[in-house]
């Protein structure tokens, strides 16, 4: 018996079924499987390979060895009344992973002006990412997920399965946000947040470890969260004294940084008890 021979890893195969628009750009070693639709505008790097059935439109760039899997759809126009088919775009980074279903629309022009996806980062099945969207290196998004627009996540985000993200949130780096969660405010880096309307209720510390911070460094980001969130005077004074008691701790500063950044959504609430303080 015979056995099916793979092309060279430099050749690029494309089926007699797929679409390619004239003026599409295709890399070497690409795999376009069956029933694919690929737009005029559309740059694919080397190595990429669109399993079946994927439509990649408008003015969209797949970096090399990208994965995209049936039914996927990439840079279609945003779901915006105001979109009149100006030449915004959409950016999918590196080795990144993108399942069944999923869809990530382009930018508007009232917006960033692009979608952006970072590298090694896995999006599963039926995860909507919206126009204007930017997502960090290293992003795990579970099924179902949907995002509104302008959504901001940090590198090594994880997002839990059918959790819904409000337009113009932002999630710090190295946030977990659990299954079925709606967010309505902005995550700080490292929390970790629960709920039908999501609440704060921690630190992601099982992330920070798999991040290879010491544990040193994490009690001083635990202690600088519980007095952050947990502590009983006004905010802003708890600002101030966090600022000057741990000005030496990155992680703390990092966590600082992001609340001084303009915000349209404001901080997510916490919720915290005394066993769940810092975890």
């Amino acid at each position: 018996m015979n056995e099916a021979v793979s092309p060279p890893a430099e050749f690029t195969v494309i089926h007699p079924s797929a679409v390619i628009a004239r003026g599409a750009e295709i890399g070497s070693g690409v795999q376009i499987g069956p029933f694919c639709a690929i737009g005029a505008n559309v740059v694919i790097g080397d190595g990429v390979e669109l399993v079946s059935h994927v439509v990649i439109d408008g003015h969209t760039h797949i970096s090399s060895g990208v994965k995209l899997y049936p039914f996927s759809s990439i840079g279609l126009a945003p779901q915006d009344i105001r979109y009149k088919d100006e030449p915004t775009r959409c950016v999918i980074g590196a080795r990144s992973q993108i399942r069944e279903h999923c869809s990530i629309h382009r930018g508007t022009p009232t917006g960033l002006g692009v979608t952006t996806v970072g590298t090694d980062c896995i999006l599963m099945a039926v995860t909507h990412v919206a126009h204007d969207c930017t997502l960090g290196n290293g992003v795990i998004v579970a099924n179902n997920v949907v995002m509104g627009g302008h959504v901001w996540i940090g590198d090594n985000a994880i997002i839990g399965g059918q959790s819904a993200i409000h337009q113009f949130t932002r999630i710090g780096r190295g946030a977990m946000i659990g299954g079925v969660t709606g967010v309505e405010a902005d995550v700080v880096p490292f929390g970790m947040v629960v709920g039908n309307r999501g609440l704060l209720t921690g630190l992601n510390v099982i992330g920070l470890t798999r991040l290879d911070y010491e544990r040193p460094r994490i009690h001083r980001l635990r202690a600088a969260f519980r007095l952050l969130f947990a502590g009983k005077s006004v905010f802003a004074e708890r600002l101030v004294q966090i600022r000057a008691q741990f000005a030496d701790e990155p992680l703390v500063t990092e966590m600082l940084a992001f609340i001084d950044q303009p915000s349209k959504r404001g901080l997510i609430h916490a919720s915290l008890s005394r066993d769940q303080e810092g975890k």
